[in-house]
């Protein structure tokens, strides 16, 4: 049975816990999020609880190219790659449901990526496919955010991708979910921008955890983001942006300065 596990503020103390939709309220959470916990008497009203991000993971490995629509609509790529293109974002650029993404102010261009977040539950390396299958934890909804000038001038993408606040990710992590056929949207000030399935996926979650596993060891609470599809587009100071995974949740961030 699947949890929806969230990380959250509450009378200036910050818990794990489990949302209860049907009661809407959270349970504080004890023991190992990863080998094992057990909800509490603990409880506090959804309303009454500041959300954060759900994961703190040291490690946040993206993808880029990972939809053959985003390809076959991408500047930067005639054709789809043979491996997995991996980047990374440094976790000072993790936020939360309802934070706020900051526009840095010499930046000409903020995208959005919406994509699905997997959480690595145990410490794995050089695994198969199939073993890093049994290392999924939780997925959870993710927004790339990308200054893509900087991106096409560095021509790398460490500085377009890592910004503060440029990886919302949450609003928590669904456990025990299946990510084989999972539809992944973005919505800008209420109107769909991006829509595709997991299932269009060049490298589909299993198989990106095994390639990084075999260049890096992998954590509980890692985060990978596993590409964007088709429809990014530019964001300005005031919009809204939500990214929605299907069984997941919805992901809902304003842009300031």
């Amino acid at each position: 049975m699947s949890d929806k596990i969230v990380r959250f503020k509450a009378d200036s103390e910050i818990h794990w816990g489990v949302y209860d939709e049907n009661e809407n309220t959270v349970s504080v959470i004890d023991g190992d999020l990863f080998e094992g916990y057990k909800a509490t008497d603990t409880k506090f009203g959804f309303e009454d609880v500041k959300l954060l991000a759900p994961v703190q993971p040291e490690k946040i490995i993206c993808v880029g190219l990972n939809y053959h629509k985003h390809v076959s609509h991408s500047q930067s790529a005639d054709e789809a790659p043979e491996e997995p293109l991996l980047f990374m974002k440094p976790p000072s650029s993790l936020i939360g449901h309802g934070d706020t993404i900051i526009y840095p102010d010499f930046v000409d261009r903020v995208d959005y990526e919406a994509e699905l977040g997997v959480i690595i539950g145990k410490k794995i390396r050089n695994v198969t496919p199939e073993e890093a299958r049994k290392a999924i934890w939780g997925l959870t909804c993710v927004n790339d955010v990308t200054a893509r000038h900087l991106q096409k001038k560095d021509g790398q993408w460490t500085r377009a991708k890592g910004f503060d606040t440029f990886c919302p990710a949450g609003p928590w992590v669904v456990t025990d979910a299946d990510w084989s056929d999972l539809k992944v949207e973005a919505y800008l000030n209420g109107e769909l921008k991006q829509s595709g399935r997991t299932s269009e996926q060049i490298f589909k979650p299993d198989v990106l955890i095994s390639f990084i596993s075999n260049v890096m060891t992998l954590k509980p609470g890692d985060l990978i983001s596993t590409g964007t599809p088709q429809g990014i587009d530019p964001m300005k100071v005031g919009d809204k942006i939500e990214v929605v995974v299907e069984n997941v949740g919805r992901l809902i961030n304003h842009i300031g300065e």
